[in-house]
């Protein structure tokens, strides 16, 4: 060694230094501590998991020497046979004509968005987004070295008229949407909207790749379409779904249905990333799905989301400011509001923590100017009891 001392390390790939950590993620540590009703993160109610009925399922996957060596073994990048099936048959059900082959399982619905972006993004190439949008996508895009550029929205999402235009002058890859309970603001884009999409994705060449992970958690209302079933978005859609939102987010099963060539170019983004999903979780889920009525467990989480949608709403009036406004959305679960002129949601988030209660700013929601009004608020954590509680200290809060 140098009397200098060691050299310095290189330096951390640009992508590594450009892309910020997610503050939602960072939010979710501060109010970790017992005592704080949090409506920051979107996360499922663990007293609602069929926790008995997984644990069979996994019972019966480890059962018996060839099912358990089937379990513990390396499999096949594309999934496990059965699940592609059961993933086929569920979207079968909700309208679009799907087969096994179809399907790409997947660590996750994050990680088919990766896959998706590695595939078709290079560094520099145009991706247009909602806007405000889910937040992790922007950190995908932004890892892929993207420019990024959001398309304007109104109450009911993202306006067709808007995406024309910008798609003719910008020349984008691909249109990230969240269509049906969008994360962060619960609005669903209208079946007229939808249709004009898929049109002009087949009129000026755009992929279009729709992220359904709050679909089945509908209260009110009847299922749009997906973007994937109306006319010319046949041949460039890449439908992304996940178990997270009605089985359980610790299993880590997403999936991805996809056009033959992106779906075969995703999987060897796979192949690079981590050979193949976990093959126990895999027939877990598999054994789950054919023993178990998903639908009615679904519609059990359904029930109590919806009553706690409801008591949110009924106490925002007197928690937010005088002034305040906020959507009702049909299903998902996200309720976003915004504060009245002058106020910043940033800045209140340290009172509202002081006070045992949290909640999401929507400003790093956004691309370009944020809005700092904006806030989103998760109803699906906490029972209606435990929201009034958390309303009540919001209130204090903002007062």
């Amino acid at each position: 060694m140098s009397p200098a001392g060691p050299a310095p390390l290189p330096a951390f790939a640009a992508r590594a230094r450009a892309v910020g950590g997610s503050p939602v993620r960072e939010i979710l540590a501060l109010t970790e501590r017992p005592g704080v009703i949090s409506f920051a993160g979107g996360l499922p109610a663990p007293e609602l998991f069929d926790t008995a009925g997984l644990r069979a399922a996994y019972d019966s996957a480890l059962t018996g020497a060839s099912s358990a060596a089937r379990a513990l073994q390396y499999s096949t990048t594309e999934g496990a046979p059965e699940l592609r099936a059961a993933v086929a048959a569920r979207a079968g059900a909700r309208g679009l004509a799907t087969t096994a082959d179809d399907v790409l399982i997947t660590t996750g619905s994050q990680q088919a968005l990766t896959l998706i972006t590695a595939t078709l993004v290079e560094p520099g190439d145009t991706v247009l987004v909602e806007n405000p949008t889910y937040l992790a996508a922007l950190q995908c895009f932004g890892m892929a070295g993207a420019r990024v550029i959001p398309v304007p929205c109104d109450e009911e999402g993202l306006l067709p008229d808007a995406l024309a235009e910008i798609t003719a002058r910008e020349r984008p890859k691909l249109l990230y949407t969240v269509p049906t309970f969008q994360n962060p603001t619960g609005r669903t884009l209208p079946g007229a909207r939808r249709a004009e999409v898929a049109r002009t994705a087949a009129r000026l060449g755009l992929w279009l790749v729709e992220d359904d992970p709050y679909g089945d958690l509908r209260y009110e209302g009847a299922h749009e379409p997906w973007l994937a079933a109306h006319p010319g978005a046949e041949d460039r859609t890449a439908l992304i779904g996940s178990f997270s939102k009605v089985m359980a987010p610790g299993l880590r099963l997403g999936w991805l249905r996809a056009p033959a060539g992106l779906r075969r170019a995703a999987v060897v983004a796979k192949q690079a990333a981590d050979l193949h999903t976990s093959t126990v979780d895999q027939l877990a889920a598999a054994r789950y799905l054919a023993d178990h009525d998903l639908d009615a467990h679904v519609a059990r989480v359904r029930e109590a989301y919806r009553a706690r949608r409801d008591a949110l709403l009924a106490g925002l009036g007197a928690a937010l400011p005088e002034g305040s406004e906020w959507n009702r959305p049909q299903g998902g679960m996200f309720v976003w509001a915004r504060l009245p002129e002058g106020c910043d949601a940033t800045a209140l988030l340290k009172s509202a923590v002081a006070h045992d209660v949290a909640y999401v700013p929507g400003a790093p929601f956004f691309t370009g100017a944020p809005d700092p009004r904006t806030l989103r608020l998760s109803f699906t954590t906490h029972t209606p009891d435990e929201i009034a509680v958390g309303l009540d200290r919001l209130r204090a809060a903002l007062r």
